[in-house]
């Protein structure tokens, strides 16, 4: 009686392999892809929420009065600059007087604004929004 050998490799055993292996490739491919958009993400989230900041210091740096006579007004609002200030990054600044703002209307009108710098870019097709505020006083 003739005994077949079991060594070697089956055609079923290689097809496996290879379809246990495409699973494994194709899943460390989409966790990359993933990371590496999400960290994009958060690069562009960080230098709209740096410029932000630069902006609000400079308009503490400023003061009100520098802007009074540039206002446009806007949904209520004021809006005081609105520009590219780098390659795919947008501000507005609104400023709006503190009385305007709801649960304030008792204070006296004129002597502090509230400023919010927002800093819009686009990720992905769509625009995306970093704002920040500060308080100004007349004459500051």
């Amino acid at each position: 009686m003739k005994i077949k050998s079991e060594k070697g490799i089956v055609g079923a055993d290689i097809a496996i392999a290879v379809v246990v292996i495409f699973i494994f490739v194709s899943l460390i491919s989409i966790l990359i892809y993933n990371i590496n958009s999400l960290s994009a993400r958060v690069e562009r989230m960080s230098e709209a929420t740096y410029i932000a900041i630069n902006e609000v210091e400079q308009l503490k740096i400023d003061g009100y009065d520098k802007y009074k006579d540039s206002m446009k007004n806007v949904n209520g609002g004021v809006v005081v600059d609105n520009e590219m200030v780098q390659e795919g990054y947008y501000k507005t600044i609104t400023v709006i007087d503190y009385t305007d703002i709801e649960g304030n209307e008792d204070k006296t009108p004129g002597i502090v604004k509230k400023a919010t710098v927002t800093i819009s870019y686009m990720y992905k097709g769509e625009e995306e929004k970093v704002e920040l505020s500060t308080v100004l006083s007349e004459g500051s």
